[in-house]
């Protein structure tokens, strides 16, 4: 057998009720629900479990509760035995994933990626920015459309996810300009439901107030090799990983680059260990063979420890 890497989502993978089956079933996931909501001053859980959805969505909020939610996820994997032998995580992700590694401590995380979520949200006024997926071209083109109509603004592709999805990030004129590109080269433009153009250099303060944060907090050594977002590659240090985070707020999500190193150094099989199904989905695409779950419920764990005999 090859080995395992452990994904964990970002934000937009949330929805009302995760988490809440997990809690009831399994007293370590209960428990850290507990810790997330004493270290962050409110219920986190009920926003999870039971809503209301517009609350959850709230980035302040969805960033902590994505990342508690993937880390009860983890508690039920472990407790069932099964373990990881390298980890990454979609941006928000890589916290979970450093968490996972032993380089971040839980209680210190919740709060930060909570503070995260409100930096980046206060960093580009609501309706100046705008995300959008382009599906169906090819890398190199959509980096020459985002040239071409950069002197309309900023115009930037942010999240390579897989063979023909990659996502742009920028400023709301030229990213109009881009749509027209896109579909008069053949390919498929969606505006996403996000509220700020993450990952871009628009995000450049956002990073400067996460890095006094970041410099506050304690980071270990590395137990499980980290990938992470920014260079596709694993993380030489502990030492290193404030200034990785730092960056990774206002840089390019390299996704398909990760699954295809870890593929290269020997893993066939991947979990996503949290809400949602997207990183399985790109890992699907990017190699048709790989095992691949995904636990974010009673039924995805059974299906894991199954799968996994």
């Amino acid at each position: 057998m090859g080995k395992i890497l452990f994904m964990f989502p970002g934000q937009g993978a949330q929805y009302v009720g995760m988490g809440k089956e997990l809690s009831e079933n399994f007293k370590e996931c209960r428990l850290l629900f507990e810790e997330a909501d004493e270290a962050l001053g409110y219920s986190l859980s009920d926003i999870c479990f039971n809503g209301p959805e517009d609350r959850l969505n709230l980035t302040e909020v969805t960033q902590p509760a994505v990342y508690a939610t993937s880390m009860a996820a983890l508690k039920a994997l472990e407790v069932s035995g099964i373990f990881g032998d390298m980890t990454a995580g979609f941006s928000l992700g890589e916290y979970s994933a450093l968490t996972y590694s032993g380089v971040l401590n839980f209680k210190d995380t919740v709060k930060l990626v909570g503070n995260r979520g409100r930096y980046m949200q206060e960093a580009v006024p609501v309706g100046i920015g705008k995300m959008a997926a382009v599906i169906g071209l090819e890398t190199d083109k959509v980096i020459e459309i985002c040239k071409q109509v950069s002197e309309f603004g900023v115009a930037e592709p942010v999240n390579f996810n897989c063979p023909g999805q990659i996502v742009i990030a920028g400023e709301v004129l030229p990213l109009e300009k881009a749509e027209k590109i896109v579909v008069d080269n053949g390919g498929r433009y969606v505006s996403l439901k996000v509220s700020a153009p993450f990952h871009s250099s628009m995000l450049k303060s956002a990073a400067k107030r996460l890095r006094i944060d970041l410099d506050k907090i304690d980071v270990n050594p590395i137990k499980i090799p980290v990938l992470t977002d920014v260079t596709a590659n694993y993380i030489k240090s502990h030492n290193d990983v404030r200034d990785i985070l730092e960056k990774q707020a206002m840089s390019p999500v390299l996704w398909q680059n990760i699954i295809e190193r870890t593929i290269e150094d020997g893993a066939d099989t991947f979990i996503e260990i949290g809400p949602g199904k997207a990183l399985s989905s790109f890992a699907k695409k990017i190699n048709r063979k790989a095992k691949i779950f995904n636990v974010q419920d009673l039924k995805g764990l059974k299906n894991a420890v199954e799968g996994l005999k």
